[in-house]
């Protein structure tokens, strides 16, 4: 862990918990902006597409929207939701609420309108920041304030104001879950919590002032929110805004603007190596590129570093109620510990537990369970979730896991992924990873299948980057699981998997899929 030593954290007591928390840092993402223009006011800032800001214009923008909001009488801890496509008012937006203490609230323009509907009832937001030319749902009563953003916000004059510096245990952001197992929960993150995010990125990446960062993942996301936009501003460095990911505009763009740092999912790495336009050479100011999400495959990875040998490697893995970032894999480690996740980030408290609520001994496995003052205080306004998902301060992740004696966690699956084959437990991811080391794999997904002779028999289902057959995936399975993991049934397709708004594999459909054929 770089530049992170005992006498730079120290034990505080946030939301009635005792977290171990770094000692020095800023109040709040608005410090880190203030931070910026002092020490490079013309330095620049923000890249999207023609439109560029510096510091200072950033500061202006970001200050005058602020000033704006204050005069529609908006109170410290209103909600304002951004209904955005990733451009540079998403910025200005996030940061003027951190400087006026409203609470934004990110939504994904990919979700339907009626997601939209209910998340702006869940959260009571006051005001929506949302495309001018996109179509909205009926709005909530409570919705009093409605800005269209075209390439700029038409904003009501109003003289420039100081405000008060936040407190950092205030919420500072609402995101909601993507709801893959249920009904989304609005989990509130704190400036606290934001900051500490950042820092984690910054220390366990080894980031450096001046960083480029493109962001080619969605704003409205955790990683995009916090890796991205919040670590470019706490660097002083430079966003560089995607509105979405395409490989070939990314390669150019990266290219063109000089990117160091990024982070996006195993699957956008794969589609970067696909391409034509692909040219190591041509990227050799990328210096850092964290992943998650997903299993990076070998075969992937492998390509990767011979293709940019300086390119340090992060996988990283989080939550939303971790603020993103609770485990990074140090990237002078990732080629020896493929099948690991890494260790917990400087603040965290990661423990392995049973159903009975016992820590397990190392290479046990049992659910993961984090604590810190990145972990979310719990879900707005949802105090039955909070109950059932927070104990004691600790997370409850769902996830299965184990750690060594070493303290490197390993991911073996969902809890709620686990199959269970006449008796025999499969963990699902461990078949995923498996399937998607061969080199025709792009991305897998395996689930249960309801069988009365079983229980549950194992499904596959593949997207390939080139023609391969059932059964010569098996003859690859067959060395490397044992024989009741490989699965029964494979389903090949040339086709992506069905994934949410944010990203994330929808195996509930995959089920469903199975259920009606």
């Amino acid at each position: 862990m770089k530049g992170v030593g005992d006498a730079d954290l120290r034990h505080e007591v946030h939301h009635g918990r005792v977290v171990r928390c770094f000692a020095d840092r800023p109040r709040s993402l608005a410090e880190c902006l203030a931070a910026a223009v002092a020490c490079t006011p013309d330095a620049e800032a923000v890249v999207d597409g023609q439109r560029r800001l510096s510091y200072a214009g950033l500061n202006e923008a970001v200050h005058t929207l602020a000033a704006a909001l204050a005069s529609q009488d908006l109170a410290r801890g209103d909600r304002v939701a951004i209904l955005l496509a990733n451009r540079l008012e998403y910025q200005v937006i996030v940061l003027a609420c951190a400087l006026g203490g409203w609470i934004a609230v990110p939504l994904n323009i990919r979700h339907t309108p009626s997601e939209i509907a209910q998340a702006l009832i869940a959260c009571g937001a006051a005001a929506l920041f949302h495309e001018a030319d996109a179509p909205l749902p009926d709005l909530p009563a409570a919705v009093k304030l409605r800005f269209a953003v075209a390439d700029d916000i038409a904003l009501p004059s109003a003289p420039p104001r100081a405000f008060a510096p936040v407190d950092e245990d205030d919420p500072a952001v609402i995101l909601f879950t993507s709801g893959t197992t249920g009904r989304p929960k609005g989990a509130v993150l704190t400036h606290c919590n934001l900051v500490h995010s950042v820092l984690h990125y910054r220390h366990h990446y080894s980031l450096r002032e001046g960083e480029r960062c493109l962001l080619a993942v969605p704003a409205s996301h955790v990683t995009g929110l916090v890796a991205l936009l919040g670590v470019s501003v706490a660097m002083a460095g430079c966003l560089i805004i995607m509105r979405e990911f395409k490989a070939a505009r990314f390669l150019e763009v990266a290219v063109r603007e000089g990117m160091t740092y990024t982070l996006i999912v195993p699957a956008m790495i794969a589609l970067l190596l696909m391409d034509p336009h692909f040219d190591g050479r041509a990227l050799h100011k990328w210096r850092i590129c964290g992943f998650g999400g997903a299993p990076m495959p070998v075969s992937t990875i492998a390509q990767l570093n011979a293709a940019l040998p300086g390119l340090a490697l992060h996988n990283t893995y989080g939550a939303t109620e971790t603020t993103s970032p609770a485990v990074i894999m140090p990237a002078t480690e990732a080629a020896g510990r493929s099948d690991q996740l890494g260790r917990p980030v400087a603040c965290c408290d990661l423990l392995v537990m049973d159903a009975q609520g016992h820590e397990l001994p190392p290479g046990e496995q049992g659910e993961i369970w984090m604590a810190g003052p990145m972990v979310s205080p719990g879900y707005w306004n949802d105090p039955d979730a909070t109950a059932a998902e927070f104990v004691h301060g600790f997370w409850k992740s769902g996830d299965v896991g184990s750690r060594d004696a070493q303290g490197y966690v390993a991911l073996h699956d969902r809890l709620k992924d686990m199959i269970n084959r006449g008796g025999f437990k499969v963990w699902s991811v461990e078949v995923e990873n498996a399937l998607c080391s061969h080199p025709a794999v792009i991305e897998a997904a395996v689930v249960g299948k309801p069988c009365p002779l079983l229980g549950e028999r194992v499904v596959g289902f593949v997207n390939l980057r080139q023609t391969v057959t059932a059964d010569e995936l098996r003859q690859h399975l067959a060395p490397l699981l044992s024989d009741y993991k490989v699965p029964d049934e494979l389903h090949v397709a040339a086709a992506p998997l069905p994934r949410n708004a944010n990203g994330k594999l929808l195996k509930r459909d995959l089920r469903e899929r199975l259920a009606a054929s």
